[in-house]
């Protein structure tokens, strides 16, 4: 299990593990559950012969400690997407538990991301999003148990500080060069960079709250659309402002005591 930074690949992670371990060259590295490359931690990699055997690992369960901005959209689900931002909405601790509770236990029917690498009509999404060619598919749902979410602690955070914060996380990502990958035109990050600079200017003196949450789940959840989901229930958009994969395993439960029985 390596530890992804903010900013990373999970290509990028593997291969700078390789890079300290000699004995490593030209064995097989793989991963199984990617990571966005703005969230960070744990990243399971399987080595040599263990590669050919990924599809076993594509089931187990997560656990994550995500940050959620409610007040503003994306159509990332995180910080680095096209900006809806609205006015603040300003629940209290006691509101963020009790959604925590009524959304522990259930099963979650989720539409995917816009841009994630589910597949339709042969082509990921992402690409239908940055084609601009969206509108033309229908964007499917995935229905996943939502095992446990506990509320954790909020704050709030200017318009100003959240921008320059949203722009820093940007800047850990290389840019992108390669051809085969200039459809993505960089991420989009000089519009996006834009957008949260008129951000700051047009909503400079609201304050935001950004709530933190612990959530175990089933695979194939994506925290980006959690996070909205979160806070519809509070008539406002939301996104992700961080995301960290705390562990990766099979969930269990005995005797009323949740755990996890994590992967090497």
């Amino acid at each position: 299990m390596l530890q992804k930074a903010v900013g990373e690949t999970p290509l990028f992670c593997i291969e700078a593990y390789r890079a300290l371990h000699p004995e490593l060259a030209g064995v097989p590295l793989a991963y199984a559950g990617r990571l966005d490359p703005l969230a960070s931690g744990s990243l399971l990699v399987l080595i040599g012969d263990e590669c050919k055997q990924q599809e076993k690992y594509h089931g187990l369960d997560k656990e994550y400690v995500i940050e959620v901005v409610l007040g503003i959209g994306s159509d990332t689900g995180d910080v680095m997407g096209r900006l809806t931002p609205t006015m603040p909405a300003t629940p209290t601790s006691e509101d963020f538990r009790a959604i925590a509770a009524q959304l522990s236990g259930t099963l979650l029917s989720l539409p995917y991301p816009a841009f994630s690498s589910k597949t339709v009509h042969g082509k990921p999404l992402h690409t239908w999003a940055v084609e601009g060619r969206l509108h033309e598919v229908e964007i499917p749902t995935q229905t996943v148990l939502l095992y446990e979410m506990k509320f954790l602690e909020m704050r709030t955070m200017n318009a100003g500080e959240l921008a320059v914060r949203a722009i820093a996380k940007m800047n850990t990502i290389p840019p992108v060069t390669e051809l085969r990958k200039a459809i993505g035109n960089d991420f989009r990050r000089g519009d996006i960079r834009a957008d949260w600079q008129a951000f700051a200017q047009d909503y400079c003196h609201a304050q935001y709250t950004i709530a933190t949450f612990r959530v175990r789940a089933g695979s194939g959840m994506y925290m980006r659309t959690l996070a909205n989901e979160i806070a519809k229930h509070f008539g406002t958009a939301g996104l992700c402002f961080a995301i960290h994969r705390s562990k990766i395993g099979i969930l269990h439960t005995i005797f009323g005591v949740t755990f996890f029985r994590q992967k090497k």
